[in-house]
């Protein structure tokens, strides 16, 4: 993959298709690649270009030591669309990637044209600082989980009951968890994703779509449709039959709603 560096961080990307820029920005873990498994062929196959990257910490892009701010991947972010001069342009991102889109669209609106955010947040709960707080204890007492007791654990978070149902799939999702086992520990895990943006999204200008999935327990929807109801003019989709990774669980429909709304924005 190519590289350039961005805010001091050597950032791998990757550049296709003709047309106007789409950049998507993945969520924390996870390598932009996922991308290219349903969304960057929909988007190409409708005349835009995409880029795809992999944030700090996430190999090939360097992953110096943590805990990394958001703020840190705010600014490799904006580095990276400076160098590419890909601005104005419009962006997909979800989880850490929608987090990452809400404050570029605050803070250097000039660089976006329009932005969908999926499986966004703008604030945390009770709930979702427990699990973090009860995943970093674990990590910091040194108990390694078997790799089964892993991918079970994630498929629970991760999907949605429909797809946690239907025997054949989930057998698959199974085995995709197993086989990939855990993260490594490193920076994007201290990544602070709870804090209160609440007011500062009341300042966003730019053209924006929540995308919820009904059934994610990480960014649950009612945190989404908050999300849309602070930004001014922002819609909601939600879509049902979905967890976190919605993006991948109902490809078709996400792709439907991407490409709708940047048809109008």
């Amino acid at each position: 993959m190519p590289h350039l560096r961005a805010n001091g961080i050597r950032l791998a990307y990757h550049r296709a298709g003709q047309g106007e820029n789409v950049l998507l920005i993945m969520g924390s873990g996870a390598a932009g690649h996922v991308w290219d498994l349903h969304q960057t062929p929909a988007l190409r196959r409708a005349g835009y270009a995409t880029v795809t990257f992999d944030n700090r910490g996430i190999r090939p892009s360097d992953a110096p030591p943590g805990p990394y701010a958001l703020a840190d991947l705010v600014a490799d972010t904006k580095g990276l669309i400076e160098a590419l001069d890909l601005a104005p342009c419009r962006i997909v991102g979800t989880s850490l990637g929608s987090l990452i889109a809400q404050e570029l669209a605050i803070s250097a609106p000039h660089l976006v044209r329009s932005a969908v955010l999926m499986a966004t947040r703008g604030r945390s709960d009770v709930l979702r600082r427990a699990q973090d707080t009860a995943d970093r204890l674990l990590q910091e007492s040194g108990v390694t989980l078997p790799a089964k007791y892993r991918a079970v654990n994630s498929v629970l978070r991760m999907l949605s009951p429909s797809t946690l149902n239907d025997d054949r799939s989930v057998a698959s999702w199974l085995d995709v968890f197993e086989l990939a086992g855990d993260a490594p520990p490193g920076g994007q895990d201290g990544i602070d994703t709870h804090q209160d943006r609440r007011e500062a999204l009341r300042a966003i200008t730019v053209p924006c779509r929540v995308i919820a999935f009904a059934d994610d327990v990480i960014t649950p929807p009612h945190l989404g449709a908050e999300v849309a109801g602070l930004i001014p003019d922002c819609d909601l989709v939600e879509l049902p039959g979905c967890g976190h990774l919605g993006h991948l669980e109902r490809p078709e429909a996400v792709n439907e709603a991407i490409l709708e709304f940047f048809g109008k924005y």
